[in-house]
């Protein structure tokens, strides 16, 4: 005989003494013998019996819960990652520069330019955060923290206007969205309302991209998912009609927001452009004051040509705020600064990924700090 076969079975614990008594007796089809195990009994496991569970599959995991709000720690971690390829150009370059320097000579300003030119923040903004960064010279005392300095700079810059949305509690509020092709307007959307309606607020989509049927249907899709009601018409519709409809029936169900999204459109293109006051004429019938905000998606890798977007749709419409999407793909994030520079626009949202949490409300400091990886000094005052 082998020595293989004076071995035990494998299934001599447990499953081997179901075998042996299935043989031995007349099992019943229905009536099947409960282990002691799963009808609660404490039993203390066998070397055999822990022997052969090892052997058996995985059991399926059990559904995860619904995840918790990212604490802050984590939102900023979510920032650094996606602001990295910016943060290595623009903030890695301006430490390698301005770190362990109690003084800026000329030759140091003209880099420090340079390197914001890089960073795609444009000629004018970029001279005047140099012409800010030596008026705070001059204030600052000799040992000042020349990196922090600047850093301060660029944050006063960043906290032009209101970031956060004009939400009032007594009335439904309209949320416009323009912007031309391509930028990810109907995607910022369905994560906006994601992220309001996990705060509580009723909020109502209003498809009002009529012209590109993917976008109808890329709207019910985000609407399905979160439960959000979508009013939609077929492709080819008034696109004013479709947001009117979706204003009256928000405020007939007593929705908190109504988000409307609008056609993607040139820029440069007067006929499309007069077609967006055209919207906000017929919503101003139900309500005067609509829409509460206008907010403007741009495209973060366009660089330089965001600035003439964000211009020209100033022109049409009463913007009130940009959402930059796409910071994560650019190291040249740094057109953020000439957008509030040039615009006056506040930054409402920045996209940090594609994930559907990574359309983030914008924060200035979290921004500047993301920015200039590896710095751990304080902002001033």
């Amino acid at each position: 005989m082998s020595a293989n076969q004076n071995k035990p079975s494998k299934l001599s614990g447990i499953f081997g003494r179901w075998r042996q008594k299935a043989e031995t007796e007349d099992a019943s089809p229905v009536e099947l013998e409960v282990d002691e195990a799963e009808a609660g009994l404490e039993i203390e496991p066998s070397p055999d019996t822990e022997m052969a569970e090892s052997n058996l599959p995985e059991p399926e995991p059990e559904p995860e819960p619904e995840p918790e709000p990212e604490p802050k720690s984590g939102l900023f971690s979510r920032w650094r990652r996606g602001l990295s390829k910016t943060g290595e150009t623009f903030g890695g370059a301006m430490g390698s520069l301005l770190r362990s320097r109690t003084t800026i000579s000329e030759d140091v300003l003209e880099e420090i330019e340079t390197q914001l030119l890089v960073s795609d923040v444009g000629l004018e903004t970029a001279t005047y955060i140099v012409d800010q960064l030596k008026v705070a010279l001059k204030k600052a005392p000799k040992d000042q923290d020349l990196y922090a300095l600047l850093k301060q700079v660029l944050v006063d810059i960043l906290e032009t206007g209101n970031s956060a949305l004009n939400l009032e509690s007594n009335r439904t509020n309209v949320i416009m969205v323009v912007g031309v092709n391509g930028v990810g307007k109907t995607t910022s959307i369905g994560k906006l309302a994601k992220q309001l309606s996990s705060q509580g607020q009723s909020v109502t989509l209003a498809a009002g991209d009529t012209f590109r049927a993917a976008a109808v249907e890329q709207l019910q899709v985000w609407g399905e998912r979160n439960q959000i009601p979508v009013i939609a018409q077929n492709t080819g519709s008034d696109s004013a009609s479709v947001i009117f409809d979706a204003l009256q029936s928000g405020r007939a169900r007593g929705a908190d927001i109504v988000i409307a999204d609008t056609a993607g459109r040139l820029h440069n293109k007067s006929n499309l452009m007069e077609e967006l006051s055209k919207v906000v004429r017929v919503m101003q019938k139900q309500d005067v004051t609509a829409p509460h905000e206008t907010l403007l998606v741009l495209d973060a890798c366009t660089g330089q040509n965001a600035i003439n977007q964000a211009l020209e749709f100033s022109n049409a419409v009463p913007l009130t705020g940009i959402v930059l999407t796409k910071m994560d793909g650019t190291a040249k994030g740094g057109v953020i600064f000439s957008l509030i520079q040039r615009t006056g626009l506040p930054v409402k949202f920045v996209g940090l990924g594609e994930g559907i949490d990574d359309l983030v409300a914008f924060d200035s400091r979290e921004f500047a700090e993301a920015l200039f990886p590896g710095d751990d000094s304080e902002l001033l005052n």
